[in-house]
């Protein structure tokens, strides 16, 4: 039994491995889990997951941080999804979450983070502004968003493959992003460091918002550090069971 996890980020990835990998690309961490860097993104995510697939998985954890939507949500915190909500408003891709899988992971990492469950919401894009962050929590009820976790669960629910969501909270519902960070996107949504470091040059006053934000990056990332030790047990093929059969 093979476990693939896709992560978007180098920064989220960094949480599991120290190798470089270029987007599109597979490292194992171990016989049984693979890991598939596939950039920010619906589309990205979809590839990945389908490649991990490809590659022999036959379940899929979508693993990195998210930003947080609901007043009790604080950098750091771990998501646990246990409902999904789409960009158009579809619950259905709730299905593709392995109960028993998500219950007995909760169980185990409830000692040693800080733990939520609940409705984790899709966005096409970076939720940036307190103010949007508000009106999600409020039109959805979810707890967080993210970009790419739906679609892996989708792709899961295609396979009818057992599936997790693994997200740690960066941004709270009331901090706005720096502009620094929209202005230095790519078409795919990641980050361009020369593009960033050309904005601050040119707008000093974002620099005390990014320290903020790289703390509140960091306390999102030490936490999937956290996790990324229990990753053995949570992939435990013996947690997966439907009837009491493993799965």
């Amino acid at each position: 039994m093979i476990t693939g996890i896709v992560v978007a980020l180098p920064e989220e990835l960094s949480t599991l491995t120290a190798k470089k990998m270029a987007k599109g690309q597979l490292i194992y961490l171990s016989e049984s889990i693979v890991v598939a860097y596939s950039g920010s993104g619906a589309n990205n995510a979809s590839a990945a997951a389908l490649l991990l697939i490809a590659n022999g998985a036959t379940r899929l954890i979508s693993w990195g941080c998210a930003g947080g939507l609901a007043p009790n949500i604080n950098s750091g915190d771990l998501m646990l999804a246990n409902s999904l909500i789409s960009v158009d408003g579809n619950t259905d891709v709730t299905e593709s979450i392995t109960k028993t899988w998500h219950t007995n992971t909760h169980q185990h990492l409830t000692h040693h983070v800080t733990l939520h469950c609940g409705l984790l919401a899709e966005s096409a894009d970076i939720v940036s502004s307190s103010i949007a962050k508000q009106s999600l929590h409020q039109q959805t009820g979810a707890l967080a968003v993210d970009m790419e976790s739906i679609a892996v669960a989708k792709i899961a629910l295609q396979h009818k493959h057992p599936f997790l969501v693994i997200r740690s909270i960066v941004d709270p519902v009331n901090l706005d992003l720096p502009v620094a960070i929209s202005q230095s996107l790519n078409a795919e949504g990641d980050v361009v460091m020369r593009k960033l470091l050309v904005f601050i040059l040119r707008n000093p006053k974002e620099i005390p918002a990014l320290i903020k934000l790289g703390q509140h990056f960091n306390a999102s990332k030490n936490t999937l550090k956290v996790i990324a030790k229990h990753l053995n047990y949570i992939t435990d093929h013996n947690f997966l069971t439907v009837n009491n059969t493993p799965v």
